[in-house]
């Protein structure tokens, strides 16, 4: 991307932003995860630039950072902004954009500055601890390490068909992936929100099911759409 394309980007997504708020929209989200277009300045891994957007993670950082100050100048300071973000990526589910606590810090940090109100931290399993030596997933982290709202999600109540396409094993989908686990973690305050996407897939009734602690009714998972969603 040129020097004009970056600016015309970060006006569209101010643009963007205003007109959502204009029409009623409680809020934005910003998708800076999983190798789209802001993740791809974000990691290393993609981001060979040798101008102020590539280098140090700062500069890395800097494309999404002026993504969000130009939405925040847009919409005032009491409309909600939410980024969603990831250490994974498609093509390398080990990636990290920070490798430790205190990395994660400083980044996070600088995005708070920017105008961040809630933080969409992005895993694939909601209960895989993030660093060595605690049981805090990405979002529980980025909650103690900021203080601000959290969103969490991660193969969030699937069956251990389902969850076998994603690589977990059926252990895992047993006595980890379920509504248990989560409901412990979010009495703990480990984070504020959960997202939930393929569960309601799966059945859109999901949710209301679960609420009514119905989930013998819970529709199985068809095998044969597996290769649908990947």
């Amino acid at each position: 991307m040129t020097k004009q394309d970056i600016k015309d980007v970060v006006k569209a997504f101010a643009d963007a932003a205003a007109d959502a708020q204009a029409i009623g929209f409680d809020g934005v989200e910003v998708h800076g995860a999983h190798g789209y277009l802001i993740d791809q300045f974000f990691w290393e891994g993609t981001n060979d630039r040798d101008d102020e957007y590539g280098g140090s993670m700062a500069n890395r950082q800097r494309f999404g950072i002026e993504i969000i100050e130009a939405i925040r100048d847009r919409v005032g300071p009491d409309f909600p902004v939410m980024l969603r973000f990831s250490q994974w990526k498609m093509q390398d589910y080990d990636a990290k954009l920070c490798h430790t606590p205190d990395e994660l810090e400083a980044w996070l940090n600088r995005f708070v500055e920017a105008g961040v109100d809630i933080f969409h931290a992005s895993t694939r399993r909601f209960w895989v601890p993030e660093f060595e030596g605690s049981d805090l997933n990405l979002a529980g982290w980025v909650k103690k390490l900021t203080g601000i709202p959290t969103v969490s999600v991660g193969s969030v109540g699937l069956t251990d068909d389902f969850i076998s396409g994603t690589f977990a094993s059926k252990q895992e989908a047993v006595e980890q992936a379920g509504i248990d686990n989560l409901v412990e973690r979010m009495t703990n305050r480990e984070f504020d929100l959960i997202a939930v996407g393929r569960a309601l897939l799966q059945d859109p009734e999901w949710l209301i099911k679960v609420k009514e602690n119905r989930l013998d009714e819970v529709a199985p998972f068809a095998k044969a759409s597996l290769k649908e969603l990947y």
